[in-house]
């Protein structure tokens, strides 16, 4: 039964011929429309299809073309510039288990292919807090018709970039989106960056327009949704309690030989007004980290704590730094790897506290190779976190910016999770429920991009299960939201 309408981009007709043949090819397929965003008109068809010009892949004029042109049950949209080709019986496969599941979208795993080399890609589950605009469904999309349209007629705004992320968060408020874990298809992969350099682009200040209208079609689905919070917040009396210190350097480390003494001397030379210490928590390193550790000792500001044999992770490092009787009033991040921009970094973060009068602040970064050259994209200075939105952009987003200072009291009461990736985001989203998060536009910080980084060569299985356990904190946290403003 030919039930399926398909929309395919593409740049030129040789790019497009082999998707093309390779659908037609198949009997649920009943048309193949193409979707050109480049420059002029194309005249007739291309491979025999009709083809409609839109502004942008992106954009919500494109989805409503599609919504309009599409007269079968199911509609098939491609994201991508690249080769489809398909398993057999794979669009079969695929609305037999809408139907099942009674989704209104469906995506799978998949294979990249270059030549005869075949690459295994996986995707995860899309949860409830699955809000990332980035989330990788993979290429090929498979809608039901009628809820494509329904969203279709839903979208008040004229996005150029957001229009399929508008489209599929709509689609979520009314139906679900499934996954099937099986490789039903195969693509071809263009980009080749390895796991870290593709990292920070979502906050690359050359995509600022993109992530306005992103922002704005996640914050019209948390209001649909009812997970929208207004600006408001509870005060905090940042004087309360009695500290030996004003503020802490917190350094959790493992296994970090050849950069944590520049970390530890970034920490140690800062000038401030205050009295602070450095707190270094050293997890079983095994590599000579502890000596470098030790011979920082002679300096009365440095708080060494070896933690024992049991499961810590980063989170937990933090937690035992945070209740140690010498943290001070406001525990400031330096990671094992990176170094402090210049000797005010502290300073700065201790005149935030007291003049923003916030639970949290959040400062500005460089990106730098291990030398400390500047790489791509530069200055990270996080211009969505804003004094209005940020709470509700934060969910969107897949960080909160560093470095990260705490208000220690409040900190203690919700501690770190035990985990090594994402304890920040979890505890810089709880926080923000109810408290508003500060900032600092001044770089303070050098983020060290280098082999050894916890994320900067990451296989497939290792990124997915670190983006699914974000998506899941963002589901706890978007449940939670939801709840509080049901009271």
């Amino acid at each position: 039964m030919k039930d399926i309408t398909c929309f395919i981009p593409f740049r030129d007709e040789k790019q497009v011929a082999q998707t093309v043949s390779n659908l037609k090819s198949q009997d649920s397929v009943a048309s193949v429309i193409l979707l050109y965003a480049g420059e002029g008109e194309v005249l007739g068809s291309i491979q025999g299809c009709r083809v409609l010009k839109v502004p942008g892949l992106g954009s919500t004029e494109a989805v409503r073309k599609m919504a309009e042109c599409s007269r079968t049950r199911y509609t098939l949209i491609s994201t991508k510039y690249t080769t489809l080709s398909f398993v057999l019986f794979a669009l079969e496969r695929m609305t037999c288990l809408m139907e099942d599941s009674g989704a209104d979208m469906v995506y799978s795993d998949h294979f990249h292919k270059e030549g005869e080399v075949e690459t295994a890609a996986p995707v995860i589950d899309c949860q409830f807090g699955s809000l990332r605009d980035d989330f990788d469904f993979g290429s090929v999309l498979l809608y039901r018709t009628c809820a494509l349209q329904d969203a279709a007629a839903r979208m008040d705004a004229d996005y150029a970039y957001a229009g399929m992320y508008d489209l599929r968060l709509k689609v979520s408020q009314k139906g679900a989106l499934e996954h099937i874990n099986e490789y039903l298809y195969y693509d071809v992969e263009t980009d080749l960056r390895a796991s870290g350099e593709k990292l920070f682009d979502y906050v690359d200040p050359k995509n600022r327009a993109v992530q306005i209208e992103m922002e704005k079609a996640c914050t019209e689905h948390l209001k649909a949704i009812g997970g929208y919070l207004e600006p408001k917040f509870k005060s905090v009396d940042i004087t309360e309690g009695d500290f030996e210190y004003e503020a802490s350097v917190i350094i959790p480390c493992r296994n970090r030989v050849r950069t944590i003494g520049d970390a530890i001397a970034s920490a140690l030379n800062q000038k401030t007004q205050y009295k602070y210490n450095v707190i270094v928590v050293d997890d079983n390193s095994t590599d000579g980290t502890v000596d470098v550790i030790k011979s920082f000792l002679g300096d009365d500001k440095l708080v060494y704590i070896a933690q024992d044999k049991s499961w810590h992770a980063i989170g937990g490092n933090w937690n035992v730094a945070l209740h140690n009787p010498k943290c001070g009033r406001f525990a400031i991040q330096l990671d094992s790897d990176d170094m402090y921009y210049d000797e005010n970094t502290v300073q700065k973060f201790i005149d935030a506290f007291h003049t923003q009068g916030c639970a949290m602040v959040v400062g500005t970064y460089r990106m730098t190779n291990f030398d400390l050259e500047t790489l791509p994209p530069g200055i990270i200075d996080h211009r969505e976190w804003t004094p209005e939105n940020g709470r509700n952009n934060a969910l969107r987003i897949n960080g909160l910016g560093a470095p990260r200072g705490f208000w220690t009291p409040l900190l203690r009461t919700f501690n770190f999770p035990t985990t090594k990736y994402g304890e920040d985001y979890a505890v810089g989203l709880r926080i923000s429920r109810e408290y508003q998060i500060g900032r600092i536009y001044d770089v303070v910080y050098n983020c060290r991009r280098w082999e050894d980084n916890s994320d900067a060569f990451l296989d497939i299985e290792k990124v997915n299960a670190n983006n699914l356990y974000k998506d899941r904190i963002r589901t706890w946290e978007l449940k939670a939201r939801v709840a509080m403003n049901k009271k």
